[in-house]
């Protein structure tokens, strides 16, 4: 089953090296490319480029790890480099996953790495003339997420994937960076068809449990229950419904949740059933037990995770 992303979130999973691709829409203030990856044992360094048609770079950010650790920063004009600016600080520890995030404001590229603000780089080169992402070194990439930035140049109204847009997901409330563990968002108006909801974020070391809920606040029900459980390593689904647990669904394709690992879980409703997605792969279905899901109106999340991004 083909994940289908919706508007405003475009994920490339497992990319090969290098890494060179168009940005969807081109690049706006607003946006965020998060990139997750795992660092080489043997790092030496590996570079993200924000490049211009050309081949000049309006943003290259570049750790090495060379006797002197430190995160090289620059711009490429006309073929030559500008003058470097480093942070004598390394983030990076040579086999360790990690999450990277640029975002893109009006002043400066804003860089944030495992959740904490690191650098900021200011523009020399007006960023809507960025129009590639480019990344390559020593490292393993797992995914590059292009999230948000205002409109970008639409599709009109003709099909996006090979759909017509009534039948694309739905993201409808803004996106809360790095929000607090236990969390809880509201789903405004309720659950609806192709509302989806994404959730990215990273199982510490030594978790024991991860959980997500649907829930009704009204009635207290929860409509889907997801609860990983490392030790066991397996992921329940359950409704809570009139104050009693129903029968637990474990089948699963696989398990997305991996202590010391990020992750990235797109939960769609759709007319008879959950459709859940990781790191977009389909996972498993969850039909709806809680018959009127229009009710459920938040979503709970809690245990041995940090959160790095949830949309509703």
């Amino acid at each position: 089953m083909a994940f289908l992303p919706p508007p405003g979130y475009q994920p490339y999973y497992n990319p090969t090296l290098p890494y060179n691709r168009e940005i969807p829409g081109g690049l706006r203030s607003g946006m965020s490319i998060y990139v997750q990856g795992v660092a080489s044992s043997h790092m030496k360094r590996f570079h993200v480029n924000f490049v211009l048609p050309g081949g000049d770079i309006a943003f290259h950010f570049n750790p090495r790890f060379d006797g002197w650790d430190k995160v090289v920063f620059n711009t490429k004009q006309g073929g030559n480099w500008g003058k470097e600016e480093r942070k004598r600080s390394m983030p990076f520890r040579k086999g360790d996953a990690f999450e990277l995030v640029f975002t893109v404001l009006d002043e400066h590229y804003k860089v944030i790495v495992n959740g904490s603000p690191f650098y900021e780089y200011g523009h020399r080169i007006p960023l809507q003339k960025v129009t590639h992402l480019q990344v390559d070194g020593d490292l393993e990439l797992q995914s590059i997420n292009f999230l948000g930035g205002g409109p970008s140049p639409g599709p009109g109204p003709g099909p996006v994937h090979g759909r017509s847009p009534h039948e694309l997901p739905t993201m409808e409330g803004p996106p809360v960076f790095n929000p607090p563990v236990p969390f809880l968002g509201r789903i405004q108006g309720g659950l609806t068809p192709r509302k989806t909801i994404v959730i990215k974020g990273l199982v510490t070391q030594h978790a024991s449990s991860v959980t997500i809920n649907f829930k009704a606040a009204q009635s207290n029900d929860v409509a889907l229950h997801i609860n990983s459980r490392l030790p066991e390593g397996v992921v329940v689904r359950n409704s809570y419904l009139g104050g009693k647990w129903g029968k637990e669904e474990r089948n699963i394709s696989f398990n997305p949740f991996t202590r010391g690992q990020y992750f990235d879980l797109s939960i769609r409703c759709g007319h008879d059933r959950f459709k859940v997605f990781a790191n977009g792969q389909h996972i498993f279905d969850y039909a709806h037990r809680f018959a009127a899901f229009q009710r459920v109106d938040a979503v709970e999340i809690k245990g041995d995770l940090s959160l790095s991004y949830v949309q509703i």
